[in-house]
């Protein structure tokens, strides 16, 4: 019967499947339910990082620009951040675009720094670039610029940095014009 006689008490062996069993099917199974209850578990949890609605509905703000004068600045606040909006004179524009960019530490051409057409608004986060100090309009070195008095950073009226140990420009918000006075931010 057998060749080996100590081995006739056992029972024979079955022979060994070559392709899936139905124990390779429920551990897929069970895998695959786990990944889907654990998302199910854990998606509340991410999704209740995002803001919530009354953070989104100030995510953009409108303001008329049609009550500034040639020259002026306002401050706005946008996001709890303050936004420099200057009414540029034609005189600014044209020194602005005269500055060689070697000349700058950040360098950015004046057309980059407004929106064409609108090349009399200038529009920025007014918020150092060094430490985050509000620089003061109107003083400094730089006619019509921004100086910094906590480190002595200071931009000219395109909002480019000068000089002082601020590393970059001033950070133009995302911005579109609406009509011809009036802008959104955000």
């Amino acid at each position: 019967m057998t060749d080996h006689p100590e081995l006739s008490h056992l029972p024979p062996t079955k022979p060994v499947p070559t392709g899936p069993t139905r124990r390779d099917f429920l551990f897929v199974a069970t895998g695959a339910v786990a990944v889907v209850g654990a998302g199910a578990t854990i998606w509340p949890l991410i999704d209740q990082m995002n803001p919530d609605a009354s953070v989104l509905a100030t995510g953009s703000a409108e303001f008329d620009l049609s009550a500034m004068a040639v020259g002026q600045e306002i401050t706005v606040q946008w996001r709890g951040q303050p936004i420099f909006i200057r009414y540029r004179t034609p005189e600014d524009i044209t020194d602005m675009q005269s500055v060689p960019l070697n000349d700058l530490k950040d360098p950015a051409p004046d057309s980059a720094r407004v929106i064409e057409g609108h090349e009399q608004y200038l529009v920025v986060i007014g918020i150092c670039t060094h430490l985050g100090c509000v620089p003061v309009f109107n003083a400094g070195s730089y006619k019509d610029g921004w100086y910094c008095p906590c480190h002595g950073s200071q931009y000219d009226a395109s909002g480019r940095i000068r000089s002082g140990p601020a590393p970059l420009n001033l950070v133009m918000p995302p911005y579109v014009f609406k009509t011809a006075t009036s802008i959104q931010i955000g």
